[in-house]
């Protein structure tokens, strides 16, 4: 398990590995990369399979060429993520995943791209340059801290469901921090809680249609026949991640306990935040769920009916980009979020989250020509990333940007090449 290991020694686990692999006659068995990128793939630094190693040898054999990561609350791993994609050939992105509330603002009260909570929604901060990331740690650090307390109270709320059904009980030290990299400067979330949920049913009643007949008869959960199978298959390598899948979408519900504005704060100060220290902030769109093409969303709408509205305010709170998952959306929905964009002058920015075993790093839709504005996004902030750390004036939305008559596709794309070139050399 690289979790095990230490940074150090899981780049050095990447290197003989990627050595091995590309072979002593100079012949690689790693497949070719194509021009397909990732932006938001998560670690084990928030709630993955995959430590940052991992995910940059993983984006490898999957063909990318670019990968970025995106953890909730957490850049703890990034520096080690940038080390194993430089070891691997990959060219890499780095960002954080979070949520804030939207007091004072045009969309204050609504339901925007978050499931539980009006007026809270996720937001991503793209681009961060290295020379940066210890400062985004120390903002995040009290925001983790505050997301602490509540997990302790969500894991006592368990604890009296389990309680109450005769069940072993979970402890959020003993069973739910080891589930995680908090000691490392990771983040904890409800998947780790489940996590640990998940391992105990599994000693409780083991793998397979036991299992399955439990879960119906204890917590009222009637699976459709996929995931049931999924659950039947006592040799399924996804077990544990496809069994939280089920507890998330129907015991959640009954111990989740909202955040507060210490935990999520204010869209603004996140915002101003971000432009200190050179970074992208980017409204994560969602948009109706009806019937989702990954399949984790139940129907639901969010900010689509007044997505013009919410569009226009992102320029003005001063949000720089979009990011979107070409296969959560329809047609429609795309062409819809990409107009806009185009129309408030907005960056559009892709990835699709990785946060199971059983998904993939691979995102065919983003190979469809209509969006290769998405790749060159990635090889822009390529670039953002690495010209402001020598000097935060040459940064994608620097002042200098601002006063030219440059317009951002232009721009996006002069920084595209040089990222490309960087990758390159």
């Amino acid at each position: 398990m690289w979790e095990k290991l230490d940074n150090t020694a899981r780049i050095e686990k990447l290197r003989g590995i990627i050595s091995k692999e590309c072979g002593s006659d100079g012949k690689t068995e790693l497949p070719p990369q194509t021009k397909e990128v990732n932006n938001h793939v998560h670690t084990s630094y928030s709630f993955s399979p995959y430590t940052p190693s991992e995910v940059a040898l993983k984006a490898r054999e999957s063909g990318l060429m670019a990968v970025g990561i995106m953890d909730h609350d957490s850049v703890s791993g990034a520096q080690e993520f940038v080390e194993a994609c430089a070891v691997a050939g990959v060219a890499s992105t780095v960002g954080f995943e979070l949520r804030v509330n939207a007091d004072a603002t045009a969309i204050e009260g609504r339901k925007i791209n978050n499931p539980d909570t009006k007026n809270i929604f996720y937001m991503a901060v793209h681009g961060i340059p290295h020379t940066q990331i210890e400062a985004a740690d120390g903002f995040l650090r009290p925001i983790r801290k505050e997301r602490g307390h509540r997990n302790r109270r969500q894991v006592e709320a368990l604890a009296d469901i389990l309680r109450a059904k005769k069940l072993p009980t979970l402890d959020y030290d003993r069973d739910v921090v080891p589930e995680s990299m908090a000691q490392e400067g990771g983040s904890v979330t409800e998947r780790h809680i489940l996590s640990a949920l998940a391992k105990l049913l599994e000693a409780q009643w083991g793998r397979g249609e036991g299992l399955v007949r439990q879960l119906e008869s204890v917590f009222g959960i009637t699976l459709n026949e996929r995931v049931g199978g999924y659950l039947s298959d006592t040799h399924n390598p996804h077990y544990l991640y496809d069994l939280l899948g089920v507890l998330k979408s129907n015991l959640l519900p009954q111990f989740y306990i909202g955040p507060n504005k210490d935990e999520c704060i204010n869209v603004k100060d996140v915002i101003a935040f971000t432009d200190s220290i050179g970074a992208i902030p980017a409204y994560a769109y969602l948009g109706d769920v009806a019937d989702s093409p990954t399949g984790d969303k139940k129907a639901a709408k969010f900010e689509d009916d007044y997505l013009d509205e919410l569009v226009k305010t992102l320029g003005e709170l001063g949000f720089k980009a979009v990011t979107y998952m070409p296969p959560r959306n329809t047609t429609a929905q795309l062409d819809r979020i990409m107009r806009l964009c185009e129309a408030h002058n907005l960056m559009q920015i892709s990835g699709v989250d990785i946060n199971s075993s059983r998904q993939t790093f691979n995102c065919s839709e983003i190979m469809d020509p209509k969006f290769g504005h998405l790749i060159d996004a990635t090889w822009a902030l390529v670039a953002h990333e690495r010209l402001s750390d020598k000097n935060r004036s040459n940064g994608l939305f620097s002042a200098g940007f601002r006063d030219s008559d440059q317009g951002l596709e232009a721009r996006i794309r002069e920084y595209a090449v040089i990222g490309r070139s960087m990758y390159e050399k």
